[in-house]
């Protein structure tokens, strides 16, 4: 793929149903998948979950997640920036509708997967978040649903939100190798929105091996940027102007598990991970 193919701004990939809309063919590859519904008051959304499992993250506003004999009443949130939210884990082979009374935005993060697990909930008090790096490299991360916090067959989706002026997803790392107890295999999106009007950030993606993901993008809200393979990071937020990312990850492993390795001309700075 080339780095057009890379980058989708908003609007791009939108379907008659969702305002976003990547699936494995649409990325050019095998699990991760990322969809976002935008219901207006009263409204409705109604989607069979096939071979994949997903779960359903409030963007903006509240809504009730009727998956199968189960109901699930999820608070939300006002906006991404606002804090963690609740969410509902949606098992394969199953039959999901969002109901939202006051209307709002509903990110989908799926993966293919084998085994079928239980619908669950995600109450918002136990996302684990945790702060990040140090400086101009400090950010929060929500792992809703990492690889340690909550339990998926394949699928890992954390949000990070980085204050204006910063940098994140630094240094940068990769994770297109296996090498055990190194480094995994994932492909990973990652979906923007920028606080503030006008508010912009920057993402680079740059090649772990010839012909790879080779991406410097500027980003707005709605955006997102498909990474296959290749270093990723930083993630630049404009001053001013907080950054947030959704990340949805999966891959072909044995065991769910995030393992990373550092760009090694990036070894000894001070950013942390992600």
């Amino acid at each position: 793929m080339t780095s057009k193919d890379l980058y989708l701004p908003r609007g791009t990939t939108a379907s008659a149903e969702y305002v976003l809309d990547i699936g494995p063919e649409r990325a050019g590859w095998t699990y991760g998948a990322l969809r976002v519904v935008e219901l207006s008051p009263g409204g409705s959304h109604t989607f069979i979950t096939g071979n994949s499992e997903w779960i359903v993250l409030p963007l903006e506003g509240a809504c009730t997640v009727r998956i199968e004999e189960s109901e699930f009443q999820l608070l939300g949130r006002d906006s991404v920036f606002a804090g963690a939210s609740d969410f509902a884990y949606a098992p394969r082979d199953a039959r999901v509708q969002i109901a939202s009374g006051a209307g709002g935005r509903f990110a989908l993060a799926g993966a293919k997967c084998e085994r079928r697990l239980p619908a669950r909930y995600g109450p918002a008090p136990e996302v684990p978040v945790e702060r990040r790096g140090s400086g101009t490299c400090a950010r929060q991360v929500r792992n809703f649903a990492s690889a340690e916090a909550f339990d998926c067959d394949r699928l890992i989706a954390v949000e990070v939100l980085t204050p204006g002026g910063n940098w994140s997803s630094y240094p940068p790392h990769k994770h297109d190798e296996l090498r055990p107890g190194e480094e995994c295999v994932l492909e990973e999106i990652y979906y923007f929105e920028i606080e503030g009007a006008g508010g912009l950030g920057y993402q680079r993606v740059s090649p772990s091996r010839p012909g790879g993901a080779d991406v410097l993008a500027e980003v707005r809200s709605g955006d997102a940027v498909l990474v296959p393979d290749g270093w990723h990071g930083p993630s630049i937020a404009q001053p001013g102007h907080a950054m947030y990312y959704l990340n949805v990850m999966a891959g072909p492993g044995e065991s769910r598990e995030w393992r990373i390795r550092f760009h090694p001309d990036h070894t000894g700075t001070t950013g942390g991970y992600r």
